[in-house]
């Protein structure tokens, strides 16, 4: 299995909205169907970052990870769909 990618949930929503343009219905609805169509499936990520605030207990990592299953797949992604997946500058998640 290839490395996941790590996605905040703006970036989600709008990578989300572009996949259900370029694609049926069916492929976000049906995790098998994302997987065999897409090469991943999403799923949400929340976690304890002791590194980020040490001092105050620990940081609350709340993020969507999408799990590639074929290095090519993740590659052609990564080709296509890298402008929707950029960090925004102004855009901070609230949790």
């Amino acid at each position: 299995m290839s490395k996941p990618i790590e996605l905040s949930h703006a970036q989600w929503g709008r990578l989300r909205e572009q996949l259900k343009q370029d694609n049926p219905p069916s492929v976000m609805i049906i995790r098998s169907r994302m997987k065999e169509k897409l090469g991943f499936t999403n799923r949400i990520y929340k976690d304890w970052d002791t590194q980020v605030m040490a001092d105050f207990g620990g940081y609350r990592k709340n993020c969507v990870m999408l799990d590639f299953y074929s290095e090519k797949k993740r590659t052609f992604f990564l080709i296509k769909y890298s402008d929707f997946i950029q960090p925004d500058a102004y855009a901070k998640d609230p949790w």
